[in-house]
C-alpha cells in the first residue's frame, strides 16, 4: 500500500479497501507461508478496473479535491526534482521576505532560468511558515524583482502556480495587496523574455494570474484554475456552502474546460489517481513539457515575445460561445 493512501478522498474509499485487502493477504502469506497468487491477481485486476472507472469519470469537484490533495507535490518538490544548482533569492527590497513566494535562479535542462512559485507546505508547521501558499504584497513585489532580474540578464522565467488566492488579511490590504497584484500582472506583460507558467495544484484568482500572465500556460491534468474558489463563489452567489459543488461545475475550472476555452495551452497528463501516486512520473512529464515550451519560445525576438503574450490575453473571451 502506497503512502498516498494515508490521505483518502471520499470517492477513493473503495480503492483503499481493495488495497488494504491486498496488503493484508501479502502479510498473511508471509507469516503463514500461504499461496495467495490467484487471489492477489484477482484483487489486483479488480483494483485496476476500479481505479480506471473512478478516475476516467471525475466530476469538477472531485478534480478540485485532487488538486488540493495534501500529498500532492508542491512548488519546492518540483524545484528540487527539476532545477539544478538552484539558488534562493529573498526579499522585495522594500518591506520583507514573503516565504509563500519562492524565488531563485537555477538550470533546467542545461538552460539558466529564473524560477518563482507559491509554496503551500506539507505539514502544519510548514503550512504556517509558508502561509498556506497565500502571498502578501511583499511576495508579489519579490516576484516583480525576479522578473526585472530575468529581463536584465535575458533569462527565461518559469512559474509554478499553487495558491487558493492572495492573502486577504488586513495587514496585506494595508500594504497594497491589490496594487501589488496588478503591478505583477503588468510586469509579466512588460518583460521581453519567455515566461512559461504551470498550474500544479490550485490556480486561484489574482493570486495566481499575478505570476501566470505567461507566453504559455500549462496545467496538470487534475489541477484547477479559476477567478474565485468554489467555496467563495457559492458564498457570494448562493450564500450557502451547500452549493459548492454546483459552483465548481459552473466555474469551468478544470484543465479540460480551460483548454477547450483557449485559456491554457497544454495539459500535462498525471499518473492514474493523481500526481501524488507517482511523483517521479509527474516530474519527468513536467520537465519534458517545460523544456519543449522554452525551446519554442527562446527563438523569438524580445518584441515578438512581448507582443505574443499581450495578444494572447487580449483575445481571451472574444470567441467564447458557452451556454450556462
Amino acid at each position: 500500500m502506497s503512502d498516498s493512501t494515508a490521505v483518502v478522498l471520499d470517492f477513493e474509499k473503495d480503492i483503499l479497501e481493495i488495497e488494504e485487502k491486498i496488503e493484508h493477504l501479502k502479510l498473511l502469506a508471509k507469516d503463514e507461508d500461504m499461496d495467495i497468487t490467484r487471489e492477489t491477481r484477482r484483487l489486483e485486476r479488480k483494483l485496476s478496473q476500479h481505479i480506471n472507472r473512478t478516475y476516467m469519470n471525475l466530476s469538477a469537484w472531485q478534480k478540485a479535491q485532487i488538486a488540493r490533495h495534501a500529498l500532492r507535490p508542491h512548488c519546492l518538490d518540483y524545484i528540487k526534482a527539476l532545477i539544478e544548482d538552484f539558488v534562493v533569492l529573498s526579499g522585495d527590497r522594500r518591506f520583507a521576505d514573503d516565504e509563500a513566494m519562492v524565488c531563485g535562479i537555477g538550470k533546467l535542462g542545461g538552460m539558466s532560468v529564473v524560477v518563482m512559485g507559491q509554496e503551500k507546505g506539507n505539514d502544519l508547521e510548514s503550512r504556517i511558515k509558508y502561509n498556506f501558499g497565500m502571498a502578501k504584497p511583499e511576495g508579489y513585489r519579490k516576484a516583480q524583482r525576479m522578473m526585472d532580474l530575468a529581463n536584465k540578464f535575458n533569462l527565461p522565467i518559469i512559474s509554478f502556480v499553487d495558491t487558493a488566492g492572495a492573502y486577504p488579511g488586513v495587514d496585506a490590504e494595508a500594504r497594497g495587496q491589490a496594487e501589488a497584484i496588478a503591478a505583477s500582472i503588468e510586469k509579466c506583460l512588460q518583460v521581453k523574455v519567455p515566461i512559461v507558467s504551470l498550474i500544479i495544484g490550485e490556480g486561484g484568482s489574482g493570486g495566481a494570474i499575478a505570476i501566470a500572465t505567461a507566453n504559455r500556460v500549462l496545467m496538470l491534468e487534475h489541477s484547477i484554475y479559476s477567478v474565485i474558489s468554489p467555496e467563495g463563489c457559492a458564498s457570494i452567489l448562493w450564500r450557502s456552502p451547500d452549493k459548492t459543488k454546483d459552483a465548481t461545475e459552473a466555474l469551468r475550472l478544470t484543465a479540460q474546460d480551460l483548454k477547450a476555452l483557449g485559456i491554457i495551452d497544454e495539459i500535462i497528463k498525471e499518473p492514474l489517481g493523481g500526481a501524488h501516486r507517482d511523483t517521479n512520473q509527474v516530474f519527468e512529464s513536467v520537465k519534458e513539457a517545460l523544456v519543449r515550451q522554452l525551446k519554442e519560445l527562446v527563438v523569438l525576438s524580445p518584441e515578438e515575445l512581448k507582443e505574443q503574450r499581450t495578444e494572447k490575453f487580449l483575445k481571451m473571451g472574444r470567441n467564447i460561445n458557452v451556454e450556462f
